[in-house]
């Protein structure tokens, strides 16, 4: 059975059967039934993205505890709106958050919890749908995603546009610098790139340079 736990950079769960996966995640908790099938979207606002494997830890997916969701790398589990997880990347987490509190917060540090709930302002609409706004490609900075012609594309390095998919990146595709585009990455993500923070990507990434 594959499971609907592949997210896209929409932040959608998806049934595929990829392997191709370099982190793990949850929503906060249990989102599918006794058959494994989804049935809610997320449970908390804590969305974080984790290591696939960490210390002796053996996990049954979609066993009794949380919902385990899987990203081809950071850049897409950022995109879909999860941030580092606290316990099994604390290093990254707290690069993360120092990153994103300069970027959001002018500085001042302040609770995991309010974090999260700003950021989970910032990834869905009231009515629970993804959260994007318009920008020109040459404003956005490296990490970020966009849609394409239905395709999530990635800004990898100076002017490279790369096409996702589940297994990793596909191609390398040219645009112009004064493409108005649908940003797709959140937006406090994109201050916080913009202040230094890189996300990690799939090794195809650097495959698909043209």
């Amino acid at each position: 059975m594959t499971l609907q736990n592949r997210v896209d950079p929409w932040g959608k769960l998806n049934a595929h059967p990829s392997k191709s996966a370099t982190l793990m995640g949850n929503r906060g908790g249990k989102l599918h039934n006794a058959d494994k099938q989804i049935i809610k979207q997320f449970s908390t606002q804590s969305w974080i993205n984790c290591l696939t494997t960490f210390g002796n830890v053996k996990r049954e997916v979609f066993g009794q505890s949380y919902s385990e969701l899987f990203f081809l790398d950071e850049a897409t589990a950022l995109a879909a709106g999860h941030r580092p997880c606290g316990e099994c990347q604390n290093q990254r987490y707290k690069q993360f958050k120092n990153a994103w509190i300069h970027a959001n917060n002018t500085g001042i540090s302040l609770p995991v919890k309010e974090m999260d709930k700003k950021i989970h302002h910032d990834r869905l609409t009231a009515d629970k749908n993804k959260k994007t706004f318009q920008a020109k490609i040459s404003d956005l900075p490296i990490g970020t995603f966009f849609e394409h012609d239905s395709k999530a594309i990635l800004i990898f390095k100076d002017n490279h546009y790369l096409v996702w998919s589940f297994d990793g990146y596909q191609q390398e595709v040219e645009l112009p610098q004064n493409l108005i585009v649908t940003v797709l990455t959140p937006q406090t993500f994109v201050k916080m790139f913009d202040h230094g923070y890189v996300p990690n990507f799939h090794s195809s990434a650097s495959l698909k340079i043209i």
